[in-house]
Protein backbone atom coordinates (compact mmCIF):
# COMPACT_ATOMS: atom_id res chain seq x y z
CA UNK A 1 0.00 0.00 0.00
CA UNK A 2 1.26 3.26 -0.68
CA UNK A 3 2.72 5.51 1.93
CA UNK A 4 0.37 8.50 2.22
CA UNK A 5 3.02 11.99 1.98
CA UNK A 6 3.77 14.05 5.27
CA UNK A 7 4.31 17.41 5.69
CA UNK A 8 6.07 19.30 8.34
CA UNK A 9 4.55 22.43 8.97
CA UNK A 10 5.40 25.53 11.26
CA UNK A 11 2.64 27.02 12.85
CA UNK A 12 0.49 30.04 11.74
CA UNK A 13 1.98 30.07 8.19
CA UNK A 14 0.37 30.27 5.06
CA UNK A 15 0.27 26.83 3.40
CA UNK A 16 0.11 26.88 -0.18
CA UNK A 17 -0.08 24.45 -2.75
CA UNK A 18 2.44 23.67 -5.84
CA UNK A 19 2.00 22.00 -8.44
CA UNK A 20 4.64 22.39 -10.99
CA UNK A 21 6.14 19.51 -13.44
CA UNK A 22 9.34 20.52 -14.00
CA UNK A 23 11.70 19.13 -10.63
CA UNK A 24 14.04 22.07 -10.81
CA UNK A 25 11.49 24.64 -10.91
CA UNK A 26 8.99 23.20 -8.92
CA UNK A 27 12.05 23.20 -6.04
CA UNK A 28 13.47 26.82 -6.56
CA UNK A 29 9.93 27.89 -6.55
CA UNK A 30 8.92 26.06 -3.21
CA UNK A 31 12.90 26.79 -1.07
CA UNK A 32 12.25 30.33 -2.49
CA UNK A 33 8.26 30.76 -1.33
CA UNK A 34 9.77 28.57 2.47
CA UNK A 35 12.26 31.65 2.80
CA UNK A 36 9.32 33.75 3.07
CA UNK A 37 7.86 32.23 5.86
CA UNK A 38 5.33 30.37 3.47
CA UNK A 39 4.67 26.72 3.86
CA UNK A 40 4.82 24.77 0.80
CA UNK A 41 3.05 21.41 -0.68
CA UNK A 42 4.82 20.30 -3.78
CA UNK A 43 3.31 17.84 -6.65
CA UNK A 44 4.44 17.29 -9.66
CA UNK A 45 1.03 16.57 -11.30
CA UNK A 46 -2.50 17.53 -11.38
CA UNK A 47 -3.79 14.41 -10.34
CA UNK A 48 -1.79 14.48 -6.48
CA UNK A 49 -2.27 17.47 -6.37
CA UNK A 50 -5.79 17.37 -6.01
CA UNK A 51 -5.26 14.56 -3.61
CA UNK A 52 -3.49 16.44 -1.48
CA UNK A 53 -5.48 19.62 -1.68
CA UNK A 54 -8.08 17.47 -0.35
CA UNK A 55 -5.83 15.69 2.45
CA UNK A 56 -4.21 19.17 3.55
CA UNK A 57 -6.88 21.86 3.05
CA UNK A 58 -3.97 24.72 1.85
CA UNK A 59 -4.92 28.48 1.65
CA UNK A 60 -3.71 29.11 -1.85
CA UNK A 61 -3.22 27.49 -4.69
CA UNK A 62 0.09 28.30 -7.41
CA UNK A 63 -0.79 25.81 -10.56
CA UNK A 64 0.84 25.14 -13.40
CA UNK A 65 -1.28 24.85 -16.60
CA UNK A 66 0.78 22.41 -18.70
CA UNK A 67 1.19 19.07 -16.31
CA UNK A 68 0.90 15.25 -16.70
CA UNK A 69 -2.52 13.14 -15.84
CA UNK A 70 -4.12 16.48 -15.27
CA UNK A 71 -3.63 19.52 -15.93
CA UNK A 72 -3.88 23.20 -14.29
CA UNK A 73 -7.00 24.16 -15.99
CA UNK A 74 -9.11 20.56 -15.04
CA UNK A 75 -7.64 21.20 -11.47
CA UNK A 76 -8.62 24.46 -10.97
CA UNK A 77 -12.16 23.66 -12.19
CA UNK A 78 -12.39 20.21 -10.12
CA UNK A 79 -10.91 22.41 -7.20
CA UNK A 80 -13.63 25.17 -7.14
CA UNK A 81 -16.86 22.76 -7.38
CA UNK A 82 -15.74 22.44 -3.49
CA UNK A 83 -14.19 26.03 -2.47
CA UNK A 84 -15.15 29.09 -4.68
CA UNK A 85 -12.74 31.19 -2.58
CA UNK A 86 -9.69 29.82 -2.44
CA UNK A 87 -6.87 31.65 -4.32
CA UNK A 88 -5.87 30.26 -7.34
CA UNK A 89 -2.71 31.90 -9.46
CA UNK A 90 -1.55 30.13 -12.75
CA UNK A 91 1.91 29.50 -13.84
CA UNK A 92 2.31 28.99 -17.34
CA UNK A 93 4.21 29.18 -20.84
CA UNK A 94 1.46 29.80 -22.88
CA UNK A 95 0.57 33.82 -23.87
CA UNK A 96 -2.04 33.82 -25.66
CA UNK A 97 -5.73 35.82 -24.85
CA UNK A 98 -7.61 32.89 -25.00
CA UNK A 99 -5.21 31.24 -22.30
CA UNK A 100 -5.77 33.82 -20.03
CA UNK A 101 -9.47 34.08 -20.59
CA UNK A 102 -10.09 30.21 -20.24
CA UNK A 103 -7.38 30.97 -17.15
CA UNK A 104 -9.83 33.45 -15.63
CA UNK A 105 -13.20 31.42 -17.05
CA UNK A 106 -12.03 28.17 -14.83
CA UNK A 107 -11.58 30.15 -11.31
CA UNK A 108 -7.96 31.70 -11.89
CA UNK A 109 -7.58 34.81 -9.99
CA UNK A 110 -3.91 35.61 -11.28
CA UNK A 111 -1.76 34.58 -14.08
CA UNK A 112 1.96 34.41 -14.32
CA UNK A 113 3.98 34.24 -17.66
CA UNK A 114 7.28 32.30 -17.54
CA UNK A 115 9.99 32.94 -16.82
CA UNK A 116 9.23 35.24 -13.78
CA UNK A 117 11.24 36.70 -11.10
CA UNK A 118 10.70 34.74 -7.59
CA UNK A 119 9.91 38.96 -6.41
CA UNK A 120 7.09 38.98 -8.82
CA UNK A 121 5.44 35.37 -7.87
CA UNK A 122 6.24 36.31 -4.67
CA UNK A 123 3.99 40.03 -4.88
CA UNK A 124 1.35 38.37 -6.81
CA UNK A 125 0.56 35.85 -4.17
CA UNK A 126 0.66 38.04 -1.43
CA UNK A 127 -1.71 40.51 -3.10
CA UNK A 128 -4.21 37.40 -3.26
CA UNK A 129 -3.51 36.89 -0.12
CA UNK A 130 -4.77 40.75 1.23
CA UNK A 131 -7.38 40.15 -1.07
CA UNK A 132 -8.67 37.26 0.46
CA UNK A 133 -8.56 38.67 4.08
CA UNK A 134 -10.90 42.27 2.52
CA UNK A 135 -13.04 39.92 1.34
CA UNK A 136 -13.74 38.16 4.65
CA UNK A 137 -14.22 41.52 6.30
CA UNK A 138 -16.25 42.50 3.28
CA UNK A 139 -19.63 42.12 5.19
CA UNK A 140 -19.50 45.33 7.10
CA UNK A 141 -17.31 47.57 4.28
CA UNK A 142 -17.36 51.41 5.18
CA UNK A 143 -17.64 53.19 2.02
CA UNK A 144 -18.01 56.86 2.86
CA UNK A 145 -21.62 57.53 4.29
CA UNK A 146 -22.30 53.88 2.68
CA UNK A 147 -21.95 50.27 4.00
CA UNK A 148 -21.14 47.69 1.49
CA UNK A 149 -22.22 44.08 2.18
CA UNK A 150 -20.52 42.09 -0.23
CA UNK A 151 -21.73 38.55 1.17
CA UNK A 152 -25.43 40.00 0.68
CA UNK A 153 -24.94 42.17 -2.08
CA UNK A 154 -26.54 45.03 -0.64
CA UNK A 155 -25.40 49.06 -0.12
CA UNK A 156 -27.12 50.97 2.55
CA UNK A 157 -26.96 54.80 3.16
CA UNK A 158 -26.48 55.77 6.97
CA UNK A 159 -29.64 53.95 8.51
CA UNK A 160 -32.08 54.12 5.70
CA UNK A 161 -33.34 52.02 3.08
CA UNK A 162 -30.98 49.01 1.88
CA UNK A 163 -30.18 48.91 -2.05
CA UNK A 164 -29.77 45.70 -3.45
CA UNK A 165 -26.85 45.15 -5.90
CA UNK A 166 -27.04 42.49 -8.57
CA UNK A 167 -23.92 39.85 -8.53
CA UNK A 168 -21.63 42.12 -11.17
CA UNK A 169 -22.79 44.68 -9.63
CA UNK A 170 -21.46 44.00 -6.26
CA UNK A 171 -18.07 42.23 -7.57
CA UNK A 172 -16.88 44.95 -9.62
CA UNK A 173 -18.28 47.33 -6.44
CA UNK A 174 -15.48 44.62 -4.06
CA UNK A 175 -12.66 44.87 -6.78
CA UNK A 176 -13.20 49.06 -7.24
CA UNK A 177 -13.19 49.07 -3.51
CA UNK A 178 -9.87 46.81 -2.92
CA UNK A 179 -8.23 49.04 -5.80
CA UNK A 180 -9.38 52.30 -3.71
CA UNK A 181 -7.21 55.32 -5.11
CA UNK A 182 -6.21 53.31 -7.88
CA UNK A 183 -6.70 52.52 -11.17
CA UNK A 184 -8.24 49.39 -11.60
CA UNK A 185 -7.30 47.83 -15.25
CA UNK A 186 -10.39 47.92 -17.74
CA UNK A 187 -8.82 45.17 -19.48
CA UNK A 188 -8.56 43.01 -16.45
CA UNK A 189 -11.87 43.22 -14.55
CA UNK A 190 -13.40 42.52 -17.73
CA UNK A 191 -11.78 39.36 -18.38
CA UNK A 192 -12.52 38.18 -14.77
CA UNK A 193 -16.08 39.33 -14.97
CA UNK A 194 -16.98 39.53 -18.26
CA UNK A 195 -15.24 36.60 -19.38
CA UNK A 196 -13.62 39.10 -22.46
CA UNK A 197 -12.32 42.31 -23.10
CA UNK A 198 -14.14 43.07 -26.58
CA UNK A 199 -15.76 45.89 -27.19
CA UNK A 200 -19.59 44.68 -26.24
CA UNK A 201 -17.93 43.69 -22.85
CA UNK A 202 -16.81 46.86 -22.69
CA UNK A 203 -20.28 48.93 -22.96
CA UNK A 204 -21.61 46.49 -20.71
CA UNK A 205 -19.21 47.53 -17.86
CA UNK A 206 -19.93 51.03 -18.50
CA UNK A 207 -23.58 50.72 -17.65
CA UNK A 208 -22.69 49.03 -14.74
CA UNK A 209 -20.22 51.46 -13.98
CA UNK A 210 -23.11 54.64 -14.56
CA UNK A 211 -25.32 51.81 -12.53
CA UNK A 212 -23.04 52.18 -9.13
CA UNK A 213 -22.44 55.95 -9.63
CA UNK A 214 -26.23 56.40 -9.35
CA UNK A 215 -26.58 54.26 -6.34
CA UNK A 216 -23.67 56.05 -4.45
CA UNK A 217 -24.66 59.79 -5.75
CA UNK A 218 -26.32 60.75 -1.72
CA UNK A 219 -22.69 60.61 -0.83
CA UNK A 220 -20.79 63.17 -3.35
CA UNK A 221 -17.62 62.40 -1.78
CA UNK A 222 -17.93 59.24 -3.53
CA UNK A 223 -16.48 59.44 -7.15
CA UNK A 224 -15.70 56.81 -9.48
CA UNK A 225 -13.38 58.63 -12.23
CA UNK A 226 -13.16 57.36 -15.73
CA UNK A 227 -8.97 57.36 -16.58
CA UNK A 228 -9.39 57.22 -20.35
CA UNK A 229 -7.57 54.00 -21.69
CA UNK A 230 -6.62 52.19 -18.68
CA UNK A 231 -10.13 51.96 -16.55
CA UNK A 232 -11.99 53.34 -13.26
CA UNK A 233 -11.08 54.73 -10.41
CA UNK A 234 -12.34 54.88 -7.11
CA UNK A 235 -12.39 58.24 -4.44
CA UNK A 236 -13.54 58.78 -1.47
Amino acid sequence: MQQPLKFHFQMNKTTILLAEDEPALGQIIKESLETREFNVLLCENGKKALKIYREQQPELLVLDVMMPIKDGFTLAKEIRKENTKIPILFLTSKSQVQDVVEGFSVGGNDYLKKPFSMEELIVRINNLLNRIKVQQNAEALLIGNYIFNFTKQTLQFKKNEIIQLTHREAHLLFHLINSKNKVLDRSLILKKLWGDDDFFNARSMDVFISKLRKKLKRDTTIQIINVRGFGYKMVY
